[in-house]
């Protein structure tokens, strides 16, 4: 017997009002406004959300933060993600949107466990610094709040084992005024290996007051309904588990209405879809169609991931300069193949541990910061203002 959808509730965040709370989670290079746009056709009325914006090069108004801030016509709720470490920096960045009508709702980035960020004190390693995180927060939220718009964010369950941060952190969270909190149920330290502990998604659930969305291995519609049963948690927040297969969110939509269907396109219509993205991303690029396949190689990749076409092929893609030249490729491609039943919901993305989790020097002897370490952190500009 079949187990019932489990019920799962509309969420508000302040004025916006989320149907189906499903969240694409914002990925660097990933999650630019074409692959939402795709997204957001095959899936519910839920949160598809921008990929990271360095707060610094928001407010040197570097070109590539600003085509990032960019929003198609059709996307129904201007999701934006802001990364920063120093909280006068992102609050300049978010007053910024405010100012210029930039977006319905700003995500704040504390989950990103790559080394070139946490060793500079942000990501996931900013929540260990409790003042930090809370001046941070608490400024990005005072500034938003002027247009009523609602602030969230993304947080993982600490540096390592034992060195925890994900209920203070959405404690704090939650003080300061976020409308809902993410946790991707890993540490740093764990990066994207193993699977992650679903157990802290409902800790942090029984905790809060606000939502809270669960994030981690969801490869499949059937995890998304495991999670939102064993957690309780309000929605969950897909990341890696669309990355080449965008209609992974018409799947979540049917399992939560309660519906047996499923999308099992095969390569004939991932062709179709690839040949959509390219276009869409030339026009992300103001027609440069060069930097637009250069980006989408890795998406084909992904399309391409676990289908029987041969290493031949995938070099073939890999050297596209042109939409033609994918058109080309995709023509060459057996249109009647699909993918095998074992790999369907497989992992995807990157599955390795980090070695070791990169840290500003002495960042663990306290949970907070003198003055002096302050002018240390901010004072040799680690916000990058280029990309």
């Amino acid at each position: 017997m079949v187990a019932a959808a489990p019920a799962i509730e509309p969420v508000d965040l302040g004025p916006i009002h989320i149907p189906t709370p499903v969240v694409l989670s914002p990925m660097a290079g990933v999650t630019n406004w074409p692959f939402r746009v795709i997204c957001e056709e095959y899936g519910p009325d839920g949160l598809y959300v921008a990929e990271m914006i360095t707060a610094r090069a928001l407010v040197a108004r570097n070109p590539k933060a600003l085509r990032l801030c960019r929003f198609a016509p059709s996307e129904k709720i201007r999701s934006l993600q802001l990364y920063g470490v120093n909280p006068a920096i992102v609050a300049q960045a978010a007053q910024m949107v405010v100012d210029g009508g930039m977006a319905d709702h700003v995500d704040l980035n504390f989950g990103c466990p790559v080394p070139k960020v946490t060793r500079r004190g942000g990501g996931s390693a900013l929540p260990w610094k409790m003042d930090i995180f809370r001046d941070l927060v608490s400024r990005v939220v005072a500034v938003c709040s002027q247009a009523n718009i609602p602030v969230t964010a993304k947080i993982r369950v600490g540096i390592d084992h034992e060195h925890e941060t994900y209920l203070e952190a959405g404690r704090i969270a939650q003080e300061e005024g976020c409308a809902a909190v993410t946790l991707h149920a890993r540490t740093t330290a764990e990066y994207y290996g193993g699977h992650s502990d679903w157990h802290r998604i409902t800790e942090l659930a029984q905790t809060l007051s606000i939502p809270v969305f669960g994030n981690g291995d969801i490869w499949g519609a059937e995890d998304a309904l495991d999670m939102v049963r064993q957690t309780g948690c309000a929605g969950v927040a897909i990341g890696r588990g669309c990355q080449g297969r965008p209609w992974l969110f018409a799947d979540i939509k049917h399992a939560f209405q309660g519906n047996s269907e499923r999308i099992n396109p095969n390569l004939g219509e991932v062709g179709r879809v690839i040949m959509r993205h390219a276009r869409l991303l030339v026009e992300f690029f103001d027609g440069d169609e060069h930097m637009a396949v250069h980006d989408l190689r890795k998406h084909i990749a992904w399309y391409l991931k676990g289908f029987p076409v041969g290493g031949s092929t995938r070099k073939a893609f890999m050297e596209c300069e042109s939409l033609a030249d994918v058109e080309r490729e995709i023509a060459r491609l057996d249109p009647a193949l699909t993918l095998p039943e074992r790999v369907i919901d497989a992992p995807r993305g990157r599955v390795r541990y980090a070695k070791k989790v990169h840290l500003p020097y002495g960042w663990l002897d306290s949970r907070s910061t003198t003055h002096d370490e302050r002018e240390a952190l901010f004072g040799d500009d680690p916000m990058d203002a280029g990309y």
